[in-house]
C-alpha cells in the first residue's frame, strides 16, 4: 500500500513551522555556534543540570510535547540558564531550522519513546536516515550519547549505529555526566551507548 504524497497545505503549515523555528534560533544562536544538545528534553532536568554545570558551554533541547517544553523553560528561569535553550519542535523540523553555520559540539538523546509494538518500529527516531542528518551536522569526534530502559531499541539503535559509516561504537567512552531524569527515575534497569562521529560522511 502506498503511502499519500503529503497535501499542499500540509507542505505550507511544515514551511511555515520550520520557518518560525529558524526565526527563534537565529536569535539566540551566535554565528557558528557549536552546542550540546538534548533530543526529546522532556522537562529539562538534564540539560538544565548539564548547562548548569558546563556554564561555557551553549545548549539547547527540544521537545514535540508544548507542555513539557513550558516547564523546562520554568526550570531553566529558576536556574538562571543563559547559556540554555528549549523550543518546542520535531527533531527534522530542528534540523531543518537550524542555521547553516551551526553544528553540535554532542549530542544526548536520553530514553525515547520506544514504539514496543513492532508494527510502530517504523517511528522510532533512530533510524539510518536520521543518523545521516546528524551527521551532516557534526565533525569527526564528536559524540552521540544515547540511553534507553528498552531493551529492543537498544538492540536496534546498537545495530543501527554500528552499520552506519559516519558513526564508530566507543564502548570504552564515558559517561559524560549525570543527572537521573523523571524516565531514568522510573527505570528498573536501562542501557546506555556512546557513538563517536568518523571521518566518513
Amino acid at each position: 500500500m502506498e503511502t499519500a504524497a503529503p497535501s499542499p497545505a500540509h507542505l505550507a503549515l511544515v514551511a511555515q513551522r520550520r520557518a518560525d523555528l529558524r526565526a527563534a534560533l537565529a536569535g539566540v544562536l551566535p554565528p557558528a555556534a557549536r552546542f550540546v544538545c538534548e533530543i526529546g528534553c522532556g522537562h529539562g532536568h538534564f540539560l538544565t543540570a548539564y548547562a548548569a554545570a558546563h556554564p561555557d558551554e551553549f545548549c539547547l533541547g527540544f521537545d514535540v510535547s508544548a507542555e513539557r517544553i513550558a516547564r523546562a523553560v520554568r526550570k531553566r528561569d529558576r536556574a538562571a540558564g543563559a547559556n540554555l535553550h528549549f523550543f518546542h519542535a520535531e527533531a527534522l523540523d530542528f534540523l531543518a531550522a537550524l542555521p547553516a553555520d551551526a553544528g553540535f559540539r554532542a549530542i544526548f538523546m536520553l530514553f525515547p519513546d520506544p514504539w514496543p509494538k513492532r508494527r510502530h518500529h517504523k517511528n522510532r527516531l533512530l533510524q539510518s536516515s536520521f543518523l545521516q542528518e546528524l551527521a551532516m551536522r557534526t565533525g569527526q569526534g564528536m559524540r552521540f550519547y544515547f540511553r534507553t530502559d528498552h531493551r529492543g531499541y537498544f538492540t536496534q539503535a546498537t545495530a543501527v549505529l554500528a552499520a552506519h559509516s559516519a558513526w564508530r561504537l566507543d564502548p570504552a567512552a564515558p559517561w559524560p555526566f549525570e543527572e537521573s531524569t523523571v524516565f531514568q527515575q522510573r527505570a528498573p534497569a536501562y542501557q546506555s551507548l556512546v557513538a563517536e562521529r568518523t571521518a566518513a560522511s
